[in-house]
């Protein structure tokens, strides 16, 4: 038995027969990592020490008939989510050598759920990009093909789940960097509600619209994870109060009568073969008795400037905090895309450009949040294509400062509107490189748009192709 095929669903359910041990399963992953990693560089830093250590701890909880919803189960984490005594760069040499002295509300509710964690996944620097090109510690590769890109800018984290080096993985999204890297990678991508997942131990980007969220091999394996980080937290204020659905159990529910929105403004400027297979995945859920209803969106195209303008302006005051004297190094540092973003984010907010700038992105911000709204008065849930294309080749980011939001445009809306989103793969191109679509809904519907994700995942079986290495 390959032990790095498991999806996570499979992993306890072996773990908990004790037909595999969580050392077993666990070395299995460290052995794929040193196999790979050379070439694929989705690890800043592997733990395989820790790993192994609490493995052996796993394997005696479950021993003992302790069973917990990780229990044994190895994950990659995201280089930008703290980890007590392990070290945390976020991919920005700034960082290179800082150990944080606590885990961030993600890590500490996995450890407490039963993680063993593998190491912490590679990524743009500072989550600065939709490529991992920007990373100070080498560019992640697509799995499906060395010499494409695999997204950004959680691309360490969708690499790992692609290749078999993790289980599952954490990410975080900003607009985009959990469902753009799991598209061109081919697995599966949530994005929570803003709000649904705490904040707090995240090094920050865009603090209003910041979202960890799990990478994962299945749909279900994304609800698992899930119903672990979904909640409040008292060290996150924008954490929200209300009680998380038991997602675990609601994706098995019928999505018979549900009425699904497609708007022709997300489909503009999408790939013919990236959109004939979403057209091929809505008429999937047409057999499975969906209603496919035509509606108009605000185009996508307009929350390009919107969020360009919020996220610099939020990085701005975020990278500040980084001065070299309370930690980390100093800012001779910071790479070229940081640099680009402190200064136009600092010249929005300054004096006598912020009414022009910053004051009315918000105010189109807020007609995006009403756009959406409307929408779903008349639809369930919306779908489009993740991003316009399957992945780029290596080096196409270089010297195109908009690249990630070009990748990320049919993402930004909602993440903009703080709404939840899931991407599934529905395909392969021509060249065979992945296809992933997304399933977008209104606030704190994750349990819907698993449903609907699950059903399409039951009919198909795109989600187990797995890139030949």
């Amino acid at each position: 038995m390959d032990l790095h095929t498991l999806t996570l669903t499979q992993a306890k359910e072996k773990l908990a027969k004790k037909e595999i041990s969580s050392v077993e399963l666990t070395r299995a992953y460290l052995d794929r990592i040193k196999t790979l990693d050379q070439k694929l560089n989705a690890f800043v830093t592997v733990t395989e020490d820790e790993a192994l250590k609490n493995a052996e701890h796993a394997d005696k909880l479950i021993a003992h008939g302790e069973d917990l919803p990780l229990l044994g189960i190895p994950l990659a984490i995201k280089d930008n989510f703290s980890t007590k005594g392990i070290r945390t760069t976020a991919s920005s040499k700034v960082l290179d050598t800082y150990v944080p002295p606590f885990d961030s509300t993600v890590v500490k509710r996995l450890k407490d759920a039963g993680m063993v964690m593998l190491g912490k996944a590679n990524m743009d620097a500072w989550a600065h990009g939709s490529s991992t090109e920007t990373s100070d510690f080498g560019t992640t590769k697509n799995p499906w093909n060395t010499d494409f890109l695999p997204g950004g800018s959680s691309g360490g984290s969708a690499a790992a789940v692609a290749a078999n080096e993790s289980v599952a993985s954490i990410g975080s999204e900003t607009a985009g960097s959990i469902r753009q890297p799991a598209s061109w990678c081919g697995v599966v991508g949530l994005k929570p509600t803003y709000g649904r997942v705490s904040r707090y131990g995240v090094v920050a980007m865009a603090s209003s619209t910041d979202s960890p969220g799990p990478i994962t091999k299945t749909v279900e394996d994304s609800a698992r994870i899930l119903q672990i980080l979904a909640g409040v937290d008292v060290h996150d204020a924008t954490t929200s109060p209300t009680q998380p659905e038991n997602y675990v159990a609601a994706i098995r529910d019928s999505i018979q009568g549900i009425t699904i929105g497609i708007s022709d403004d997300y489909r503009e400027g999408v790939d013919p073969e990236v959109q004939a297979k979403i057209d091929e995945a809505i008429k999937v859920y047409e057999r499975l008795g969906a209603k496919i209803k035509n509606i108009k969106l605000f185009s996508p195209k307009y929350a390009i400037a919107v969020y360009t303008i919020l996220q610099r302006s939020e990085v701005s005051s975020n990278l500040a905090r980084y001065d070299g004297i309370r930690y980390g190094n100093d800012r001779s540092h910071f790479g070229d895309e940081a640099k680009r973003r402190v200064m136009l984010g600092t010249y929005t907010l300054s004096a006598g450009y912020y009414d022009a700038y910053y004051k009315k992105a918000q105010k189109v911000r807020t007609i995006i949040v009403e756009d959406f709204t409307t929408a779903f008065k008349d639809v369930d849930i919306i779908i489009s294509a993740t991003s316009p294309s399957a992945a780029l080749p290596l080096g196409s980011s270089k010297n195109h400062p908009m690249f990630g939001e070009m990748a990320d445009i049919l993402v930004e809306p909602s993440s903009i509107a703080g709404l939840p989103g899931i991407n599934i793969p529905v395909g392969l191109t021509q060249a065979g490189l992945p296809v992933g679509m997304q399933i977008m809904g209104p606030q704190w519907s994750e349990k819907k748009i698993l449903q609907v994700a699950q059903k399409f995942e039951e009919e198909t079986e795109f989600h187990t192709l797995k890139p030949s290495l």
